[in-house]
């Protein structure tokens, strides 16, 4: 593990270029054993100069999360905070701050606020909120049911869009209970990417709400007609490159990783193994995914 201060490993365009939007990345995916881990504690990656995706390190926590940053006139957004609340393993305060001022410095303006939303409130996604209490021009919404659903007005109508504007960039925000019952997925027009947290990735799909998940990738399938749609982003890379085989739950080391893009047709292609499964509990394996049922008797 990487207990120093080092610098936040950086991919994409070299320093005065415009970054080129691509996503293939050589993610940072573990090492053999924490003595030979040499990866930054957070990996940064520019996908343009406005969108930022981290990812964390093995080392640091197995689940190593992504976390999107995106930028626009008034305000940036954080998308989750990570697997670890402490600043001195996982230092994403730090880290935010440095890329913040480092867009600052090309696109100055006064009184720049950054927003922190989540996808759901599970502990690998919400840990690193607390490091951002205190930080000026900032807002830290809970990721917890209620307040969550206040802050998008899906109290009142669980199937409303909500719009989140940075200025000159507005976020679509979706209910996609299912995973969890707060989960929201976001979708960014800058981009085109669908950010879908543990509802969809390359990974075991755990379902507490069956109903609800299939109904949740019902309104994904039919949103994304209506949008320009470039990849859908989950959270998490736990599948291997070979089809149907994720690594063990724990799996520090992950060099036979997939890329961390799906597609609209993988939605498609998870909402048919929704009716394969029908009412069976359990794990089921597909090509790029794992169904794991947990809302059923003998669910994992």
């Amino acid at each position: 593990m990487n207990t120093h201060r080092q610098p936040w490993g950086v991919s994409g365009p070299v320093e005065g270029s415009a970054p080129a939007r691509t996503l293939d990345v050589r993610w940072i995916h573990g090492s053999p054993s924490a003595k030979h881990n040499t990866d930054p504690d957070i990996q940064v990656h520019a996908y343009d100069e406005h969108t930022f995706i981290l990812r964390q390190n093995m080392a640091i926590d197995y689940e190593a999360p992504f976390l999107f940053l995106l930028f626009g006139e008034t305000r940036a957004v954080l998308i989750d905070t990570g697997a670890t609340a402490s600043a001195e393993y996982f230092p994403l305060r730090r880290v935010i701050d440095e890329v913040v001022e480092e867009w600052l410095a090309a696109h100055p303006r006064d009184g720049y606020e950054l927003l922190v939303l989540h996808t759901h409130p599970h502990g690998d996604h919400i840990a690193g909120d607390g490091q951002f209490t205190g930080r000026p021009d900032t807002k830290v919404v809970d990721a917890a049911l209620d307040s969550a659903w206040d802050f998008f007005g899906f109290q009142d109508d669980p199937g409303s869009v909500a719009r989140v504007d940075l200025g000159d960039r507005v976020l679509e925000c979706l209910a996609t209970p299912g995973h969890h019952e707060a989960a929201v997925t976001f979708f960014d027009p800058w981009t085109g990417f669908l950010l879908t947290g543990d509802t969809v990735y390359p990974g075991r799909l755990y379902v507490e709400d069956w109903p609800a998940f299939t109904r949740s990738l019902d309104r994904l399938i039919d949103f994304c007609a209506d949008r320009p749609v470039t990849h859908v982003l989950g959270c998490h890379i736990e599948m291997t490159r070979q089809r149907g085989r994720d690594y063990p739950v724990r799996t520090t080391y992950q060099p036979d990783e997939p890329p961390l893009q799906m597609t609209t047709d993988q939605l498609r292609d998870i909402r048919a193994a929704i009716d394969i499964v029908g009412d069976r509990p359990g794990r089921h394996a597909f090509a790029d995914f794992v169904i794991c049922r947990d809302d059923a008797p003998g669910g994992d």
